[in-house]
């Protein structure tokens, strides 16, 4: 069976690895590694974001397919867009961030008002930002990160908290 080494164990210098560390180092180690219900949280965050980066991709897609290749209207193609980009991350959202079994409509509406609410709050302090001076893209960067937070939160204490199940 394969051992994998520390960080100590793959340097050349031979005097500088250690091949047991002591008690105190082990201990400091399992400090720093995640577990309980930080390491819970951060998985779901992790898995909520790879679905919002799907649903940037599938946003992209249907907003270029709709309005360069079936030259629909701006104004009707993004919305759309948007909408399906919605409805991916709320079927990835359910069944593979928050593991629900089944799907449901009420959980769907809720989730469609809580992204509502993230666009809110993206506006609002992307507009805040410049106008207190922020370069534009650095607002933006800021609002969305807080409208991450947002519709993480709202995910995951409205949309599909213990009473939603």
């Amino acid at each position: 069976m394969q051992r994998f080494g520390t960080f100590s164990d793959r340097t050349s210098d031979p005097s500088e690895r250690v091949e047991n560390p002591g008690k105190s180092q082990r201990r400091f180690f399992r400090r720093l590694s995640l577990s309980g219900p930080l390491a819970a949280l951060s998985g779901l965050v992790l898995r909520f974001a790879v679905v919002g980066v799907g649903g940037v991709l599938v946003n992209s897609a249907a907003l270029f397919a709709l309005y360069h290749w079936a030259h629909w209207p701006l104004l009707v193609a993004s919305p759309v867009a948007v909408e399906l980009a919605v409805v991916n991350n709320y079927v990835f959202n359910d069944r593979w961030t928050f593991a629900v079994s089944a799907p449901s409509f009420r959980r769907f509406l809720k989730f469609n008002v809580s992204v509502l609410g993230g666009l809110a709050v993206n506006v609002l302090i992307v507009w805040l930002l410049e106008r207190w001076g922020f370069h534009l893209l650095l607002a933006n960067c800021i609002g969305i990160a807080a409208a991450f937070a947002a519709n993480f939160a709202a995910s995951a204490g409205w949309v599909w908290g213990r009473r939603s199940r």
